[in-house]
């Protein structure tokens, strides 16, 4: 991918690879393909175009005309990735939970969900070794 030089191209297949936006994604709604969807729309022009920016739920589903639970939907993908983070945000008067690329910074954001799957597939290895020598044992 380091020889494609098109954003666009670049960030659908990333999404794609981490599982945000499932292969062979067919938009159920207007839009007319993946780029003019709301997971894509609300990663591109709104989390990455402003990455430091934390923006509230309710504000997103305005701006992308859709639905609170649609916003929450692809945010949890997100954010069960490590990466996204929470700040409180003022929106309409209130303060709200807000939601950005952790860190404000894309990279950092990969480096912490990279560290966390490490540790998660250490934690792995070891837990299967620990049962495989148990189930050793009781077969002796």
């Amino acid at each position: 991918m380091n020889a494609v030089a098109d954003k666009d191209i670049v960030a659908e297949t990333f999404l794609v690879q981490i599982g945000y936006i499932p292969k062979g994604y067919d938009p159920k709604t207007s839009a007319s393909s993946v780029r003019d969807s709301v997971p894509y729309r609300l990663f591109m022009d709104f989390f990455m175009k402003n990455m430091g920016k934390a923006w509230a739920v309710e504000e997103l589903a305005a701006l992308l005309e859709t639905t609170k639970p649609t916003i929450y939907r692809h945010i949890n993908k997100l954010k069960s990735m490590d990466l996204l983070e929470s700040i409180d945000v003022e929106f309409d008067g209130a303060m709200r939970k807000g939601y950005r690329i952790r860190y404000g910074d894309l990279s950092k954001a990969w480096s912490f969900t990279e560290a966390n799957v490490n540790m998660a597939m250490e934690n792995y290895k070891r837990t299967v070794s620990h049962f495989q020598s148990l189930a050793k044992a009781e077969k002796e």
